[in-house]
C-alpha cells in the first residue's frame, strides 16, 4: 500500500484505463448484480476527420460524469460512441489530396474515389476515439457505430422510404443554396457567415414611361441582370404612387414590374430592392407570390450564363460584376457607391461563398414533423437544460420550411430510387441516432433494453440541424421520444472572449493539457469552468488547480492510510450512519461528518440538475477546507487520545472513502489508483463500487 511522495498522473492513466477496459464494465451487460434500469447517453458523433478539440473534451467529460455516477448508482449504464461519415467534409479532404497530384475525383471515378475514402477512413477515421480514452470517458467500444456501417445504412433506406410511402418526399425545382466548389446543396443550417468590406452601389432603373427613375441598392450588380422586379414595403409611403407602374432594367432593357411586398425592409438602401428570384432565396418567396418570370444567370460551376446576355455568358462572378459595374457607369445609370461591410454565406466545408439558384432537389414536408417536435417540448416530454435554449427550438420549428435532403456530391446515404445518383443530407442520418445506433428498423435486444435513451448532451449550434431533427424522427419512427433531458453546454472561448482558432493559435488542444498536467486535471479545469451552462472563458490555471488537488488527495490519503491501520478492513457501507451513533465524539467530529452528509446531499442535487461545476465546486470545499485544513489538523490531535482513537480513525476512513466515490465521476483517473491501494477487504474497482447515500 506504498504512496509515493507525488501523484504522476503519466504513471497511472494509461494503466487504469487498460483495468477498466479489461474488466468489461464499459458494456453494460458485464455489469455485476441486478440491474434492472437501463440509462443511456449516444455521444454527438464527431466528424470522422476530426480530432479532439476543447469543445469535444467539454461535451465528452459532461456524459463521462453523469454515465460513471448513474453506474455507481447500480444503473445498466451505456454511454455509445460513434462516427459521422461526415459528407463534404471527408469528401473535401481526399479531393485535397487528390489536387496535390494533379488529380481530381472524375479522374479517378465515382468507384475508385469512394474506395479511396475507405482506405482513408480506415486509416485515420478512428483518432477521435482514440482521443476520447486518454480522456477517460467509459464508453462502450463494442458498440462502437458508423453512421456508413451496412445496418446503419439499411436504417437510412428505410427513413428515406417510410417518408416516401406517407407521401411527404417531394422533388422539384426549388432556389436552394449552391456551393461552387462542392458543386452540392446546402441547407440554409449548413451556412457560415463571414464579414465581408464591400461596396453598396445605388442603381437607377429608369421608369418606363420616362417619367424618372427609381434607385435600388445592392451589394450584387451582376445579379440585376436576372431581376424580375422592384419591391418596395406597402407601408413605405415614398413609394406608394410607384405600385404597379413599369421599370425599364438596365443592361437587359426588359419591362418589369414595381410591386409591394411586406417583406422588404424599409430601412435597406434606398428601401426600392431589385428582386432576382433565381439567385435570392427571399426574391425567391417573393417572386413565388408574385408569380414572377425566373432568370437564371448565374450557372452551378459559378460563371454567367447565356440569360446573363452575350456580353458576360461564360465570365465569372467577380468579373462580371465589374463588366456590369462599367456598363452602367457608361449609361450614367449608378448614382453612388458607398463603402459597405456584410455577413457573405459561405459553405461551411470549404468556406466558398454561396451561390442561390434553381435546382431540382428532393424535399422533406416539416408540416406534421414539426408538430411532433414541437408539442414533445411544450408538453415537457423533452426538456431542455437551460430552459432558455427552447426558444431557440421552438423559433426554428414554429417557421420551418421544407428540408432539402439532397446533395450532388459521392460520398453519402444513396437515395434509394433507381437512377438517382444524389446523396442523401449528413444531417437525415445523423437524425436517426439515437434508435438506429440501437438497431432500429430491426426489434433488437438492445433497441428493447437502451431505448429511449435519457439525456443529449449538445452544443447550440446544432439545436435545429441535429436536435430537433432527432426529437421528430424519434417520434415519427419509433413513437417514443428519443431522450428527456437536451443538456446544451456552453461554448469554450478564449480568455478573452473569442472563438478559439487553430489557424490564428487561440485553440488549446485537450491531448497536450492532458500531456502536460494529466487527464484528471484537464477534467477538472474544464468542468471547474463550467458554471451555470455559460460560455467559458478558457483559464489554464483552472487546470493546474486541477493537478495540484490531485496530489492534495493523493497526499491527504496518504495521512490517513499511516494514521488508520486496519480501519479501512473493518469498514462496511453504511458506516456513516454507525458512527454517528458512536458516544464518545467530539463537536469536530459531528462537525465534519455532518457536513460530509450535506456534501452528498449537494452534490446529488447539483447533478440532478446538471450542474456539474456548481457540484465540483462544493465538493473540492468540502474536502480540501473543511476536510484538509480543519479536521486532517484535529485529528492528529485526537489520535493521541486512547479514548478517541478508533472513533477518528472510523471518521478519516469513511470520510475519505466517501470523498473518493463523490469525485470519482470527476477526476477518475487518481480516485481508482488510490482505491486500489486502501486496505479494502471484498475491494472492487471503484468505478463499480456504490454510490454514497445519506439515509
Amino acid at each position: 500500500m506504498e504512496f509515493s511522495s507525488q501523484y504522476n498522473p503519466k504513471e497511472v492513466e494509461e494503466k487504469i484505463y487498460q483495468i477498466w477496459e479489461e474488466s468489461g464494465f464499459f458494456n453494460p451487460d458485464n455489469l455485476p448484480g441486478e440491474r434492472k434500469e437501463s440509462f443511456t447517453i449516444t455521444i454527438p458523433p464527431p466528424n470522422v476527420t476530426g480530432s479532439l478539440h476543447m469543445g469535444h473534451a467539454l461535451n465528452t467529460t459532461i456524459q463521462d460524469i453523469l454515465i460513471r455516477k448513474k453506474r455507481m448508482e447500480g444503473y445498466r449504464t451505456l454511454l455509445l460512441p460513434g462516427t459521422d461519415h461526415a459528407g463534404i467534409a471527408l469528401q473535401n479532404v481526399i479531393e485535397k489530396d487528390l489536387k496535390k497530384q494533379g488529380l481530381t475525383r472524375h479522374d479517378l471515378g465515382k468507384e475508385k474515389f469512394i474506395e479511396k475514402i475507405w482506405e482513408w477512413k480506415d486509416k485515420y477515421g478512428n483518432i477521435i476515439l482514440s482521443q476520447y480514452k486518454k480522456l477517460g470517458s467509459s464508453m462502450d467500444w463494442s458498440r462502437t457505430r458508423f453512421t456508413m456501417d451496412e445496418n446503419y445504412q439499411k436504417a437510412v433506406s428505410e427513413a428515406f422510404l417510410h417518408y416516401h410511402k406517407k407521401g411527404w418526399l417531394y422533388k422539384a425545382e426549388r432556389v436552394i443554396n449552391w456551393c461552387t466548389k462542392d458543386q452540392t446543396s446546402l441547407s440554409d443550417l449548413e451556412l457560415e457567415y463571414q464579414e465581408e468590406k464591400g461596396k453598396l452601389w445605388f442603381i437607377k432603373y429608369p421608369l418606363a414611361d420616362n417619367s424618372g427613375y427609381l434607385t435600388v441598392a445592392t451589394t450584387r450588380p451582376e445579379t440585376m441582370l436576372g431581376d424580375s422586379a422592384v419591391a418596395v414595403n406597402p407601408k413605405d409611403e415614398r413609394y406608394s404612387k410607384f405600385i404597379g407602374k413599369k421599370l425599364i432594367l438596365p443592361i437587359q432593357n426588359r419591362e418589369i414590374p414595381i410591386i409591394a411586398d411586406g417583406e422588404i425592409e424599409i430601412s435597406f438602401g434606398t428601401g426600392a430592392v431589385k428582386i432576382t428570384p433565381a439567385h435570392d432565396l427571399l426574391d425567391a418567396r417573393i417572386g413565388e407570390k408574385h408569380n414572377l418570370p425566373v432568370y437564371k444567370v448565374i450557372g452551378p460551376v459559378g460563371k454567367m450564363t447565356e440569360e446573363a446576355g452575350s456580353n458576360f455568358a461564360g465570365t465569372k462572378i467577380t468579373d462580371c460584376r465589374e463588366k456590369v459595374i462599367e456598363e452602367l457607369k457608361k449609361q450614367n445609370l449608378i448614382e453612388k457607391e458607398q463603402d459597405y461591410t456584410h455577413n457573405v454565406a459561405i459553405c461551411y466545408r470549404c468556406a466558398t461563398v454561396i451561390e442561390p439558384q434553381p435546382s431540382l432537389q428532393w424535399f422533406v414536408k416539416m408540416e406534421e414533423l414539426s408538430k411532433l417536435a414541437i408539442t414533445a417540448v411544450k408538453n415537457g416530454e423533452v426538456i431542455f437544460h437551460p430552459k432558455h435554449w427552447e426558444k431557440v427550438y421552438l423559433d426554428w420549428l414554429e417557421n420551418i420550411r421544407d428540408w432539402n435532403i439532397s446533395r450532388q456530391i459521392w460520398w453519402g446515404h444513396k437515395i434509394p430510387i433507381e437512377g438517382e445518383n444524389d446523396v442523401l443530407d449528413t444531417w437525415f442520418s445523423a437524425a436517426l441516432w439515437p434508435f438506429a445506433t440501437l438497431g432500429w428498423p430491426q426489434k433488437t435486444h438492445d433497441l428493447e433494453t437502451f431505448y429511449p435513451t435519457q439525456v443529449m448532451v449538445t452544443a447550440r449550434d446544432i439545436i435545429n440541424l441535429w436536435v430537433a431533427r432527432m426529437v421528430y424522427s424519434g417520434l415519427e419512427f419509433t413513437n417514443k421520444k428519443p431522450f428527456t433531458d437536451i443538456i446544451i453546454h456552453g461554448t469554450i472561448l478564449t480568455k478573452e472572449g473569442k472563438r478559439m482558432s487553430k489557424s490564428l493559435g487561440t485553440g488549446f488542444d485537450p491531448i497536450n493539457l492532458i500531456e502536460k498536467y494529466g487527464a484528471d486535471a484537464t477534467r477538472f479545469g474544464i468542468i471547474w469552468q463550467s458554471i451555470g451552462n455559460q460560455d467559458i472563458h478558457w483559464d489554464e490555471t483552472a487546470v493546474m488547480a486541477g493537478k495540484k488537488f490531485a496530489n492534495k488527495l493523493w497526499n491527504a490519503t496518504r495521512f490517513v492510510v499511516e494514521k488508520t491501520e486496519n480501519s479501512f478492513s473493518d469498514s462496511e457501507d453504511g458506516e456513516l450512519e454507525k458512527i454517528l451513533k458512536l458516544e464518545n465524539l467530539t463537536l469536530e467530529d459531528r462537525k465534519i461528518l455532518e457536513n460530509l452528509r450535506e456534501i452528498v446531499k449537494s452534490v446529488d442535487e447539483y447533478l440532478k440538475v446538471y450542474q456539474l461545476g456548481q457540484a465540483l465546486r462544493c465538493l473540492y470545499d468540502f474536502f480540501w477546507h473543511q476536510f484538509c485544513d480543519l479536521y486532517l489538523e484535529t485529528a492528529k490531535v485526537q489520535m493521541t487520545d486512547p479514548e478517541l482513537q478508533e472513533s477518528t480513525k472510523k471518521i478519516l476512513t469513511e470520510v475519505l472513502k466517501t470523498s473518493l466515490k463523490l469525485f470519482h465521476p470527476f477526476i477518475p483517473f487518481v480516485t481508482e489508483e488510490i482505491w486500489s491501494k486502501l486496505p479494502i477487504k471484498n475491494r472492487k474497482l471503484l468505478m463499480i463500487e456504490e454510490w454514497p447515500k445519506i439515509s
